[in-house]
């Protein structure tokens, strides 16, 4: 414990843990407390986190709408490379955490504190992707992380801790598992989710219908792309934070985005997560067809290459690394041709593309058609063929020779063993 820390600056939810987490700073570390909430689109009403956060002991409380820089400046970069750590999550937790970070850092600055904390668990990844934000934006701050320091052991002394300390427990039953949410994402951890054979529950799900449920018509939707970022929806020109609030709604009506998946952590464990992300799937899916013919093909493997790194490093909480910001750059340089519209058919949990069309398109039907054409030589392909098979060819060759020469060789020592026996 460091006595000079007298001001911190704290991630608060207004949940158990982080108002335990505030009433155990002031205490332990005799330090003022500033407990900041970004709205993150997370769909609660956060106009009642200021004055519990002041009645739990903060000296100031922030609540800062930052919705249109959460989809502008972090979902729509990691979107625009089609990020997806380990084939199958689109990242929500992992992308919101260095925005929060952030502006932890920012009012840290402004309010000339010591430290920031905020309320990971010493097992997940939560912890690193705070902490590498607030050490790359400000290398001298300091971190307070007190599940890595205090001596409670469960939630159940949580409790004990909040009634010993008038702290409002919410009376509501709390759900098997753990929640997080924001405007890409809802996410479920822990609890009976830590069985990887056990089916999730139907009421747990929030964001989305049951595909069995959903509609019994498709739903269309186009969303137009200019240089790789979505700009409308159905004609609608939408803000960021916007089109994602559409795509959620109509993803979430028709059962898209649910994701049931087993994930290595950075800290080493594997831990079993279940999303749900209809917005971000959509847009997903809509991005890549929007590539498919605006993209060079080149360019396109190259990148391709690249999203599995890249994926990593936000899931590792490497945003603000430099090797992010290099590879975002020549993301984005891939993107310029990337606009045009995308139209999706949304059916039972199913997004499908039903069509796409661009003034940059590079996809020429006189070149594709199966039908009779005067653009391209069928017979150039001759020559194309010959030379990409001349390596193949000769290596056939060689091997045969080898083969040949090493069965006279046999029978040659065969012959001569039998003449020396004779």
């Amino acid at each position: 414990m460091s006595k000079d820390i007298r001001k911190i600056v704290l991630s608060y939810s207004g949940g158990l843990d982080t108002s335990v987490i505030m009433r155990w700073l002031i205490e332990r570390y005799q330090a003022e407390v500033i407990a900041f909430t970004a709205d993150l689109g997370q769909g609660e009403d956060l106009r009642g986190v200021r004055k519990k956060a002041l009645r739990t002991g903060a000296v100031k409380a922030y609540v800062e709408d930052v919705r249109e820089e959460f989809a502008s400046d972090f979902i729509f970069p990691m979107m625009r490379a089609n990020a997806i750590y380990e084939g199958g999550y689109l990242m929500g937790t992992s992308i919101a955490r260095p925005l929060i970070a952030k502006k932890q850092v920012e009012i840290a600055i402004r309010e000339k504190a010591d430290a920031i904390a905020h309320g990971a668990t010493g097992k997940g990844n939560d912890q690193v992707r705070f902490e590498l934000t607030a050490y790359s934006l400000k290398p001298d701050i300091r971190v307070v992380a007190p599940w890595r320091e205090w001596e409670f052991k469960s939630r159940s002394d949580l409790v004990r801790y909040a009634s010993e300390h008038g702290i409002p427990v919410p009376v509501t039953v709390k759900k098997p598992y753990s929640m997080d949410r924001n405007m890409l994402h809802l996410s479920f951890e822990g609890g009976i989710l830590e069985d990887p054979w056990r089916e999730p529950p139907e009421d747990m799900f929030v964001l989305t219908v049951s595909p069995e449920r959903a509609p019994n018509r498709p739903t269309t939707v186009e969303i137009e792309f200019h240089e790789g970022n979505p700009v409308s929806v159905d004609g609608r020109k939408l803000s960021p934070a916007r089109t994602m609030a559409a795509l959620n709604e109509l993803g979430g009506k028709n059962g898209i985005g649910r994701v049931d998946m087993v994930e290595n952590r950075f800290v080493g464990m594997k831990s079993r997560g279940v999303y749900e992300t209809p917005g971000g799937t959509i847009l997903h899916v809509a991005h890549r067809a929007m590539e498919s013919i605006t993209m060079d093909r080149e360019v396109m493997h190259l990148r391709d290459t690249l999203i599995p790194r890249y994926a990593e490093m936000i899931y590792y909480g490497f945003w603000f690394s430099p090797e992010r910001q290099m590879l975002q750059g020549l993301i984005d340089h891939s993107q310029r041709t990337v606009s045009g519209t995308v139209r999706l058919k949304l059916y039972k949990g199913n997004c499908s593309v039903v069509g796409r069309k661009s003034p940059r398109s590079l996809y020429n039907p006189e070149l594709a058609t199966f039908e009779a054409d005067q653009v391209y030589n069928q017979k150039d392909a001759e020559g194309f063929i010959k030379l990409n098979a001349l390596r193949l060819r000769m290596g056939t060759m060689v091997e045969r020779s080898q083969l040949i020469f090493t069965t006279k060789n046999k029978r040659h020592e065969r012959l001569r063993q039998g003449r020396q026996q004779r």
